[in-house]
């Protein structure tokens, strides 16, 4: 474990491409409600208009599939805050709801993940045919006493369509005392978890499988 104050080292830089297996929800806000409008949109650059996967949502993502991994959460579903010196949870991501620490500053960095230039003439494809640059997938919720549709239960969703790629970078923090191999490590095996689960919402009904592609190098 480093000793206080810290010295940084040197930056890791782990860089790569996420690309959707199947059809990515990450939600935005409705900015105007009108009637017959789309009320689950995805997130959208304000620019652009393209879709892109927010680092907290990544981040997020790596961190509570780790702290699975190592029985890190506790009875109430809270993050770990242990801050215990050997905890990488802590060490990397940085203990939650505990200011008092001396694990020093959270090592990662995670960029939003902007649309890869390859995937931007199948979007704006989409917009030609007048698609939000993105799918509409139409779902309903089935009576299981009558097998017939719920009244009401009808519902539009908004997702990144399966082939779109997005450009992934995370940046990590290497301090004097930190075991390098074991952060790198860490985080490579969240990475590589996320390509057996999923990312953004409603995964268990098909969403979100990413397949995640990436290369290790000094920064």
């Amino acid at each position: 474990m480093p000793t206080l104050p810290l010295t940084l080292t040197k930056h890791v830089r782990i860089h790569g491409t996420l690309t959707c297996k199947t059809g990515l929800r990450i939600g935005g806000a409705a900015e105007e409600v009108e009637v017959g409008g789309m009320d689950n949109p995805i997130i959208r650059d304000p620019i652009t208009q393209y879709p892109y996967v927010p680092g907290s949502s990544l981040k997020g993502k790596l961190r509570s599939l780790m702290e699975y991994k190592l029985g890190k959460i506790d009875d109430r579903g809270r993050p770990c805050g242990c801050a215990l010196s050997d905890c990488l949870v802590c060490i990397v991501f940085g203990p939650h709801m505990n200011p008092g620490h001396r694990l020093g500053p959270s090592r990662i960095i995670v960029r939003d993940a902007p649309l890869s230039e390859e995937s931007i003439p199948a979007l704006n494809q989409l917009l030609e045919k007048g698609l939000p640059r993105a799918e509409v997938k139409t779902e309903n919720i089935i009576d299981r006493r009558t097998g017939i549709a719920a009244r009401g239960g009808l519902r539009s969703m908004e997702r990144v369509p399966a082939g779109t790629k997005f450009d992934m970078e995370i940046i990590l923090r290497i301090f004097a005392g930190d075991d390098e191999k074991a952060i790198v490590g860490f985080v490579r095996q969240g990475l590589d978890l996320l390509g057996k689960e999923f990312l953004g919402g409603s995964g268990t009904r098909g969403y979100g499988w990413v397949e995640v592609d990436y290369e290790v190098s000094d920064a």
